[in-house]
């Protein structure tokens, strides 16, 4: 029960972050508003060390942390990227349904079988995350823009291998020193791009805050993702994880009044009935 709340928290945090992440890179661009909000992210780790004693985990671990988090930042680089081409309908839900399929086959190999159930349950959280990320034409769109995948589906394989590489990590324990490894991971292949390509570092100040709350979401997924993959099994943590999308319309139904078309409506019906098949 702990991996279904914690993937839930997950969810939502994540889904909190991409809301607040797409209004950051519209402002400072994408490549920029990760990296700003990587630096926010690891300062704000650092702060909770002050005050939480956590061991140093070990070198393999490490390792894990690192590619993790380099591997997760080109998921996000090119998800944001894709965005900013007018891809959201498309990147959204081809992202994060690769993003859960990955942990789910690699959870099949290395813990077996989920049962019959919570397979059933699998699958209706996948419809879940492609019918509450569609718009009206959603998929006339994603028809109309097959030779447009590319973008979404490395930024699903990034998502996806951070899970599974996130998840090994943090196997024997701890949580706060993965994140840093990882956030330091990501932090070097950014800075690696932004160098080589000579990116302006210069952002408007006023982008700050919304940053920030950005980079601090982006924490809070990470580190309920560990505590639902610590509590139970990989695909369960993941695949829960990824409503992630549904957690971002649904704020924005919340706090934009934005209204949900009658697919994504049976997305969050989906995503209900994935949750109870899931808990049986």
């Amino acid at each position: 029960m702990g991996s279904i709340l914690f993937g839930l928290l997950s969810a939502l945090s994540w889904g909190a972050g991409d809301f607040t992440g797409g209004l950051a890179a519209r402002k400072v661009g994408a490549y920029r508003s990760v990296f700003y909000a990587e630096v926010v992210g690891i300062l704000f780790l650092f702060t909770v060390l002050i005050f939480v004693s956590e061991p140093l985990p070990d070198a393999r671990a490490r390792i894990f942390a690192i590619a993790a988090g380099m591997l997760g930042t080109v998921g996000l680089m090119l998800l944001y990227h894709s965005m900013t081409l007018g891809l959201m309908s498309i990147a959204a839900p081809v992202s994060a349904l690769l993003a859960a399929v990955m942990p789910v086959v690699i959870g099949m190999f290395t813990e077996g079988f989920p049962g019959f159930i919570t397979f059933l349950g699998f699958g209706f959280a996948l419809l879940a995350v492609w019918l509450v990320s569609q718009s009206e034409g959603g998929v006339k769109d994603i028809l109309s823009h097959l030779s447009d995948l590319k973008l979404p589906l490395l930024a699903g394989i990034g998502f996806g291998f951070y899970f599974v590489l996130m998840h090994e990590a943090t196997r024997d324990g701890g949580s706060v020193w993965h994140m840093v490894f990882s956030r330091l991971g990501g932090m070097a292949l950014i800075t690696t791009y932004l160098l080589a390509t000579r990116s302006s570092w210069k952002i408007d100040l006023s982008a700050m805050p919304i940053i920030s709350v950005n980079g601090i979401l982006d924490i809070g997924g990470n580190f309920f993702f560990i505590l639902a993959g610590q509590a139970g099994r990989l695909d369960v943590a993941s695949v829960l994880s990824s409503l992630f999308p549904g957690a971002t319309v649904i704020l924005a139904w919340i706090f934009l009044k934005e209204r949900l078309n009658r697919n994504q409506w049976i997305g969050v019906a989906c995503a209900l009935i994935a949750i109870l098949l899931i808990t049986i």
